[in-house]
Parts: C-alpha cells; sequence; structure tokens
C-alpha cells in the first residue's frame, strides 16, 4: 500500500476550497479565510487507513496555470469543488476541469477524482440528479460527495472518501459500465482461490474459509457467519456453493459484491495480504525478499519447505501414483503466470515409465533451482504462496544459507544436503549417458531423448552412511575458451572419458593439470563405455599411470549399455568424497571405507518412498 497520500482541491473561485481544509483542520467554519490554505500534513495515526496525507489547496488568484500543472502531476487524488447553489460551478466541471485534469495526466494511470458539492447548508434540495450522469460519463470519477464547510456536514467523509480513492481504487477491480470485475483482477483472485483450495478439491470449505479469513482480517469468522456468508451467495446464484464449501464462481461472486457496495478496502485487503500492488501485479518485495549468501555458501531448501512442497505434490496428485502427469503438472503450476518448467526437466530427474516427473524428482528438481537460483526459487515460492501457508514472514524463511566450505574443510564435517559434480571430458565421451544414468536410464531409453529436451544437468538422491544427500550432476561443455569460474566451481570434478577412442584421455589430463591439480576439489577420473573394447591412450601416461602419479583413485569404469537400470554405485562413491574432502586417496582405496559408506543405501532409498506412500493421506 502507498506510504503517503496526497489531496489537491480545485474548483472555481468562491466554492469554498479552503474553508473546507481549514474547517478540517480547525473542527469550526472559519470567520476569516485567506486566498489560499497552506499544504498541511495529517499525521498516519489520526487517519483511518493509518497513512500520512497531504492536502494541497489551489487559488487561481496567487498560482500560475504551470503551477496548477505541476500540482496535477503530484496528486494521487484530486477533488473537484463546486457550490450546489451555483450552476455555473457545476458546468465547469465537465466543461473545464475534467479535460484539464486529463490533458495533464497519462491516459494509462489517470488520477482518482472526487466530485464534492459544497455549501449543502444554503439549499434544500441535492445537486445528486445533475451529479449522476456525470458521474456515469467519467469512469476515472470514484464518488460524489455534498458537505458544508459551515456546518461541517460529511468533511471527514470527504478526506476520508479521497484517501479511499487513492488505497483502495475502483479502477483496477470492476468496470462499472460492464458491472463486473475486470480480467487482471479476475486473475488475481483465482489464484488467491487456488492457493487457498488445500486440498484441490475445488471448494474452499469451512476451515480453508477460515484460515483464509485469519490469514487477511486476523480473525475467524464465527459459524453463523460462515452461513450467512453462503446463504447470500445460495440466493444469487446456483453454482456458487457446493457440497456446502464456496466455490470460485461464488467466491468471485462475493467480492463483486463487496465492491458493487462499496467495500473495495476488502477486497484489497485481500489482494495485498497475497503480494498484489496497485496494478494487481505481484511486489517485486513479496516475490524477491531479501536474502543474503555470503562467499563459498550454498543455498538449500530446509525441513518445513520440503513439508510444503511434499503438500502441494500431494493434492496435485489425483490419481495417487506418486507422479504427476502433464495435465497434473499444468494444474500445479496454474497459479504462475507462465510455465516455469519446460520438457529439458524431465531429462533433470527421476521420471517413471511414462515420462512423468515422480515424487523423488519432483522435489530434486526443487532442490536444483534453489541450489543453482536462489532468486527464481524466491519467485516460485511466492507464486505458491508459501508465506502465507506456512505463515512465513517471506519465502526466504523457507531456504538455508550453508555455512563456508572452508569451515567444512577446517572440521572436517559438512551439514550441508546438495553436493555438485562438474563433469568434464571430450566431446563424444559420454558425459550425457551418465547423466541419464545417475536417473535410471540405459543406452536404450537414453536414444529416445530429442536433442532440443536435452539437459546438461542431473539431479536425483544417493546414500552416503545412511545419510539421504542429493547429487547435482553438471555436464560442463568442452569449448576451447577455459572453463567458467562456475564450472570450477564444484564439491568433486569427474574426469570422463572414452576408453574406446585413443584421443580421449587426454582432454581429462589437460583439464586436471591446468585447472585441479592444485586444487582442494576432490577429482575421480571415470572410464565410460567400459562394455567396449579398450583402445590404449594416445597420452605419455596411460590412465592408470595418470591416476598413481597424480594420487587419485584408480580409473572408475562405468557403463550405460545395460539391460536394466544402470549401477550407481559410482554415484555414491561421488557423493561421498565431496562429502569428505579431507579424507585421504589411501582411504579410499580401502574397500571397507566404500562398504561402510554404502551400509543401509538399498534399504534407506526403497524405505523412504515406502514411507511417502503410507504418508498420504486418502482422500
Amino acid at each position: 500500500m502507498r506510504k503517503d497520500v496526497r489531496i489537491l482541491l480545485v474548483g472555481e473561485p468562491k466554492v469554498g476550497k479552503t474553508s473546507l481544509i481549514m474547517s478540517l483542520v480547525s473542527e469550526e467554519f472559519p470567520e476569516e479565510v485567506p486566498l489560499r490554505a497552506e499544504e498541511i500534513t495529517i499525521p498516519a495515526d489520526v487517519t483511518p487507513e493509518r497513512v500520512p496525507t497531504h492536502i494541497v489547496d489551489y487559488s487561481e488568484a496567487e498560482q500560475s496555470d504551470e503551477q496548477l500543472y505541476h500540482e496535477i502531476s503530484k496528486a494521487n487524488v484530486i477533488c473537484i469543488v463546486y457550490s450546489v447553489n451555483n450552476k455555473k460551478s457545476i458546468e465547469k466541471v465537465t466543461s473545464h476541469w475534467i479535460p484539464l485534469i486529463n490533458d495533464r495526466t497519462d491516459k494509462d494511470s489517470r488520477v482518482p477524482l472526487i466530485l464534492v458539492g459544497n455549501k449543502s447548508d444554503l439549499v434544500e434540495h441535492s445537486s445528486m440528479e445533475t451529479i449522476l450522469p456525470i458521474m456515469n460519463q467519467y469512469s476515472d470519477i470514484e464518488t460524489c460527495v455534498e458537505c458544508s464547510a459551515k456546518n461541517l456536514k460529511n468533511i471527514s467523509e470527504l478526506f476520508y472518501y479521497a484517501q479511499k480513492a487513492v488505497l483502495h481504487p475502483t479502477g483496477p477491480l470492476y468496470c462499472p459500465e460492464e458491472k463486473e470485475m475486470k480480467p487482471p483482477c479476475i486473475k488475481a483472485l483465482t489464484r488467491i482461490f487456488k492457493v487457498s483450495d488445500l486440498d484441490n478439491d475445488g471448494i474452499l470449505n469451512d476451515n480453508e474459509l477460515n484460515f483464509f479469513q485469519r490469514t487477511c482480517f486476523n480473525m475467524p469468522l464465527a459459524p453463523q457467519a460462515l452461513e450467512d456468508v453462503k446463504n447470500v451467495v445460495r440466493r444469487n446464484m446456483s453454482d456458487g456453493v457446493r457440497d456446502n464449501g464456496l466455490t470460485l464462481k461464488g467466491f468471485l461472486f462475493l467480492h463483486t459484491l463487496f465492491i458493487q457496495r462499496g467495500r473495495h478496502e476488502t477486497t484489497w485487503t485481500v489482494l495485498r495480504r497475497f503480494g498484489y500492488d496497485d496494478d494487481l501485479e505481484l511486489t517485486q518485495e513479496y516475490l524477491f525478499p531479501m536474502l543474503k549468501i555470503p562467499m563459498d555458501c550454498t543455498t538449500e531448501l530446509n525441513h518445513n519447505a520440503y513439508l510444503f512442497l511434499q503438500s502441494v505434490f500431494d493434492k496435485h496428485d489425483k490419481d495417487r501414483d506418486c507422479a504427476l502427469s502433464p495435465e497434473e503438472l499444468k494444474d500445479l503450476f496454474r497459479v504462475f503466470p507462465y510455465m516455469p518448467w519446460g520438457p529439458d526437466v524431465n531429462n533433470t530427474v527421476c521420471t517413471n515409465e511414462q515420462g512423468w516427473i515422480t515424487y523423488q524428482g519432483y522435489l530434486s528438481q526443487w532442490t536444483l533451482t534453489t541450489y543453482l537460483d536462489v532468486q527464481r526459487c524466491l519467485e516460485y515460492l511466492g507464486y505458491l504462496g508459501y508465506s502465507i501457508i506456512c505463515e512465513q514472514e517471506s519465502q526466504a524463511a523457507a531456504i538455508t544459507v550453508t555455512r563456508n566450505k572452508r569451515i567444512d574443510l577446517q572440521k572436517k564435517q559438512t551439514q550441508r544436503s546438495v553436493f555438485r559434480c562438474n563433469i568434464f571430458g571430450a566431446r563424444g565421451s559420454g558425459k550425457s549417458g551418465f547423466l541419464q544414468a545417475f536417473l535410471g536410464r540405459n543406452l536404450m531409453r537414453q536414444k529416445n531423448i530429442r536433442e532440443d529436451h536435452k539437459s546438461y544437468y542431473a539431479i536425483s538422491t544417493t546414500y552416503v552412511y545412511g545419510q539421504e544427500k542429493y547429487l547435482l550432476l553438471h555436464e560442463v561443455i568442452p569449448d576451447s575458451d577455459f572453463p567458467s569460474d562456475s564450472d570450477l566451481c564444484c564439491d568433486v570434478v569427474c574426469l570422463l572419458y572414452d576408453i574406446s577412442n585413443p584421443h580421449s584421455f587426454e582432454y581429462c589430463a589437460k583439464v586436471y593439470k591446468q585447472h585441479f591439480m592444485d586444487s582442494k576439489t576432490p577429482c575421480m577420473v571415470i572410464a565410460a563405455k567400459s562394455d567396449l573394447h579398450e583402445a590404449r591412450q594416445l597420452y605419455s601416461l596411460s590412465p592408470a599411470e595418470f591416476c598413481r602419479k597424480h594420487k587419485l583413485h584408480p580409473p572408475q569404469p562405468f557403463t550405460c549399455s545395460t539391460a536394466d537400470a544402470p549401477s550407481r554405485d559410482i554415484y555414491m562413491k561421488l557423493t561421498t568424497i565431496a562429502m569428505y574432502p579431507h579424507v585421504t586417496q589411501g582411504d579410499m582405496k580401502s574397500s571397507s571405507f566404500w562398504l561402510r559408506a554404502s551400509v543401509g543405501a538399498t534399504v534407506f532409498a526403497v524405505l523412504g518412498f515406502a514411507m511417502y506412500r503410507a504418508l498420504l493421506k486418502p482422500r
């Protein structure tokens, strides 16, 4: 909401503009009235909306046209004052003042107007019959107030309506000519309905309505009040209430009713609580709350964020198959202004046999977004209403910023859950196959992947010492230029070569010697396509000799040309050395080290999935 309101009073001379301001301030009619009142500021604590309000007078005798134009450009709302006993001042409203104001304001952001009929104490009749056609002609006119500066009639109301026209404008919400809400307002309220529909059954039940009421207005509705609301909807439309819950049509009808009855503040309170600005766009402050991330720290989702995302998955997984069909995924992202996940996501995370993103794949993609682009993650959580549903100040509460990696190395332990592995290798060495094998896809399944749907990332869970961790693989594209800083910044490096190509290992050796030989980042050499005939590498040292010389673990054979899903052992090893970079290569050569690390991995993997299925609430 605006931090202050600026009200400008204009009109013909002698209609009582200055008297209105002075009567408001002194609460009595002034005996002597100056040509123009000085600008006054009403403090926030004495205004109904708790917003500082500046009231500005205009005098034709004291001010030039340029000064008037300047004040019009600064005003948030303009009160055009006329005298109810002076027909000429009423005629000037349409012949002079409204055209003048419209000429000086942008067509797309017109200033709201209030028509003020002063000196009502001098007549016994109302000017409303004359004014109503004017109000119908100009949509910029918010309302009309008849008042009297002399007997203080409707003075406070006048300035309240002016303030309300700025803070709770009708223009963005409602079209008086069509007598219906505008499309942007319907779109915003539809998103609010879907976010508030916690079980995604298309209605707001009593619990959901009460949560919505507490969220927006800090108080629940009494049971009778809930029934009264639903009865109002029932009397006006047949499909507004279903199974004793409010449908989207009923929800939109209620807000139309609020606006038509002049209770715009109710709808605006709801819109602003859910992050919308005066243009019905989600604010930058709402979508991108402040989050400080020091150097060498990473970003992860915390436990509460995962619980929230699980609940979002649960309410959209209608058929309970632990995967999101294209229709279910589209429904989930209906609260977004665009589709955030493209077809590449299906090749970044685990999917079922139909190619649908599984529960595990869904959480993995959120984990990847949080790690690589936390601002985008905050934006996405904002669309889903995280801060509202979880009753947090902002979605920044969903993020854990890990401690500096140097501290992890010093303490020889880490609390991090996500580890990044960058994969280097010459073109055609099998890097893409290595990524897809991590997602359980053998060479046969990989052949179905379209080139334009290819992903250079893959993420899934592995288990080390019984702990579930995320391993994020990134394929580094070989280039004539040196790798970028982001390509070098990771927790473990994978140097992958094709054993059947005699020129393949040379690239790995070159990358290691140029960038990682003197770094503290652990490296592992992968002998890919191990099902093929091994060719002698045309390099001064064989891969095994190179690893011995540089005290690296021996080359690890790997193939994704298997009948079933490829082995995941290598990924567990990569995660382990990422978690324990201080462990010596001598320890890693010990089979007992890898055996201890892998204990419980299969059990935990099966148990984790079984627990999710058991926790699914039947509808």
